[in-house]
């Protein structure tokens, strides 16, 4: 077996059969397809089990309701492919994702995994920054895009990655108390695996008012400052408890007290607001950008919103002579 679509469920009768039909579609016939449904209260275990009896690729599992990550590691026990390919229930594939992302696999023998680029749907429903989301996630064309981004957002949406089921079985899925699809892309990335990006539109992702990721706590603004802080300290800020912090707005503010919590602190931070500078934020001075070739080297956090602020951030650290992801990282 090529190919195991891991498809947790619940409660997800009225998305179920277009998810499924799309998977029959797939230009890449060597998969199998484990649902497991999640002591769904509708009629999702039926429809699944209707598509099983009619192609024996298909395959449910019943369980009890468990969450999103019990579902993701029952089904997980199940998977037999080489690769594992994440699908949600409400997701659509388009007919060569199978085919573009195992062609990537097996081209490159290191890389661990790969992701794709997304269409959220229905368009009506998204909003200012879930378009911008969707920009910025399709803008990451490559494995250094990938490491680069990894803290600004997680940088692959989690129903469009494929991985090997080898290393997938030996991380698992956990229930750290934010999002485990980020979770598992931050543990990757900490232990040096290689994940990279089809730089193609391979998935119809689904934005709903009734969505997990709009509605369990877990998946809340909050829960994504501590994920970035618990990897940023325990991974680039390992070695040193100071940092600079370049950027005391909002994003700024929220990460520097989420660092707080693991001992990690500002030596400095930088601003370019004229007001602040020259005074003192966290008990430490702010200055402005063009002093920092002058202070004491220690790792540079920039955590400002938006593209174009950090691409001019970038710009001028490069410029300055550090280098992302040894000198500085990007977070948001």
């Amino acid at each position: 077996m090529m190919i195991s679509i891991l498809m947790p469920a619940r409660d997800a009768e009225g998305t179920l059969d277009a998810c499924l039909r799309s998977v029959l579609r797939q230009s890449e016939p060597r998969w199998e397809c484990v649902v497991v449904d999640d002591g769904s209260r509708d009629g999702t275990a039926g429809l699944a089990e209707g598509f099983a009896a009619r192609d024996p690729r298909f395959r449910v599992i019943r369980t009890e309701h468990r969450g999103i990550v019990g579902a993701l590691n029952a089904g997980l026990e199940h998977c037999r492919g080489r690769y594992v390919a994440r699908m949600d229930a409400d997701d659509l594939m388009h007919r060569r994702r199978l085919e573009l992302q195992v062609d990537a696999l097996e081209r490159d023998s290191g890389l661990t995994g790969v992701g794709c680029h997304v269409r959220c749907f229905p368009r009506s429903e998204l909003g200012e920054g879930m378009r911008s989301y969707e920009r910025w996630l399709n803008a990451i064309d490559s494995e250094d895009a990938l490491r680069r981004e990894a803290f600004v957002e997680c940088p692959v949406a989690h129903p469009a990655l494929m991985i090997r089921r080898d290393i997938l079985l030996e991380l698992g899925y956990r229930d750290p108390g934010w999002p485990e699809d980020y979770d598992l892309l931050l543990r990757l990335l900490k232990a040096g695996k290689r994940i990279s990006a089809v730089p193609r539109r391979l998935l119809s992702w689904r934005v709903a008012r009734g969505s997990l990721s709009r509605n369990d706590p877990a998946y809340g603004q909050e829960r994504f400052i501590e994920c970035k802080a618990a990897f940023l300290a325990g991974g680039f800020l390992a070695s040193s408890s100071e940092y600079i912090l370049w950027g005391y707005g909002s994003t700024g503010r929220k990460l520097a007290r989420a660092l707080l919590e693991h001992d990690k602190r500002p030596s400095w931070i930088v601003e370019i607001h004229p007001g602040r500078i020259g005074n003192r934020i966290l008990g430490v001075e702010v200055i402005p950008p063009e002093r920092l070739p002058t202070v004491r080297r220690v790792p540079i956090v920039a955590s400002v919103a938006g593209l174009e602020p950090r691409r001019q951030i970038r710009d001028a650290l490069q410029n300055m002579g550090f280098r992302e992801l040894d000198d500085f990282v990007c977070a948001a």
